[in-house]
């Protein structure tokens, strides 16, 4: 079992910053990759970005890509979304989700266990 702690949302102006944190506990040593989803209202749950346990490997979606960095940290068991240049567009709930097995890392129904979402607004 996986339990998710998230924090840093809030509101940004566009153009700003933000750094979201998810901190996990359990057995996160069984994960295959722990991912970022985002939900607009009215909008369908969409994938952000994905890093796999082992290796470096990272993925990212366009819309993010080049504006946005997923880490790691591996000594305090924590995930981190690093968000420059946030553009109105990027005001959602982010839910922060980890994946046990092999499988499609952009779906949302491939991933096992979820943080309890933060909002991020940014303006003008």
């Amino acid at each position: 079992q996986v339990q998710l702690v998230e924090s840093g949302g809030g509101l940004v102006q566009a153009g700003g910053s933000l750094r979201l944190s998810c901190a996990a506990s359990g057995r996160t040593f069984s994960s295959y990759a722990m991912g970022w989803f985002r939900q607009a209202p009215g909008k369908e749950r969409e994938f952000v970005a994905a890093i796999t346990w082992n290796g470096a490997n990272t993925y990212y979606a366009d819309s993010v890509k080049g504006r946005f960095t997923i880490s790691r940290d591996n000594a305090k068991n924590t995930k981190y979304l690093q968000m420059d240049s946030l553009k109105p567009e990027d005001t959602a709930v982010y839910y922060c989700a980890v994946k046990r097995f092999s499988g499609i890392y952009y779906s949302p129904s491939g991933y096992d266990y979820w943080g309890q979402g933060t909002q991020v607004t940014v303006s003008s």
